[in-house]
């Protein structure tokens, strides 16, 4: 997950701000120049001028064009995975992704028109579409095994109580232990997927219609859906 402006991010010494908006300026210079003439028409040196630094500088944050349209950020990540262990020990793991998830959003109705950009220029990019989704999924990776983390500290390892045979019920095989071991695997996977896939909703929806709702309502409310089980709204 990346946010496409420098404010979005916390603070931090004046080297890390101006790290983080060389790379904001880099990547709305890409998405801007894709939206007008088309992704395999940009070149580096037209994003890096529009940008207004040197080649050199663009590659000290890119390994290839490509990749400053996939908007991950490493660091982005990295705080993202740190709140989420930092949260309250007994704030459920979905809250606790909402809340480190919605700290690096706080500032996201000022992206809605390079959201917006970057869609039209993925969708025109069937190939940058397909190196998105590969990089997404490696960070999804990355923040399920924040989640496996946090539930091997944290009171998430004590199994739900619908997982406890009731008096009088038969022993629980020899087993159950590897059973609930394999459940843990599964769950940080599950979640994070989820997760992302939240945010990706949440964007999604809000960029076709910014001006019925606030983007953190809308964050929000997908985020309350899945906390109550996803019951399927009144007729």
């Amino acid at each position: 997950m990346q946010v496409m402006s420098e404010k979005s991010a916390p603070g931090g010494g004046l080297r890390e701000r101006k790290k983080r908006a060389t790379r904001a300026a880099l990547t709305e210079a890409a998405v801007r120049l894709a939206a007008e003439h088309g992704a395999e028409k940009v070149t580096v040196e037209a994003i890096s001028a529009a940008a207004g630094v040197s080649v050199r500088t663009f590659f000290n944050y890119f390994d290839t064009r490509d990749d400053v349209f996939v908007l991950t950020d490493a660091e982005t990540g990295a705080r993202v995975r740190r709140s989420l262990l930092d949260a309250p020990a007994d704030l459920p793991p979905l809250l606790a992704l909402r809340d480190a998830m919605a700290a690096e959003l706080a500032e996201a109705e000022q992206q809605h028109e390079l959201w917006r950009l970057h869609g039209e220029v993925l969708r025109a990019a069937p190939h940058l579409m397909v190196r998105s989704l590969s990089a997404h999924l490696a960070d999804e990776t990355e923040l399920a095994e924040a989640v496996a983390e946090r539930l091997r500290s944290g009171p998430g390892t004590r199994a739900p109580e619908s997982a406890h045979a009731p008096a009088g019920a038969p022993a629980a095989p020899p087993d159950a232990g590897c059973e609930r071991r394999k459940a843990l695997d599964l769950y940080p996977r599950l979640l994070a997927a989820v997760a992302v896939t939240a945010v990706r909703v949440s964007v999604d929806h809000w960029c076709a219609r910014p001006e019925e709702r606030a983007f953190r309502d809308v964050f929000q409310e997908v985020f309350a859906h899945l906390a109550a089980g996803l019951p399927a709204p009144p007729a």
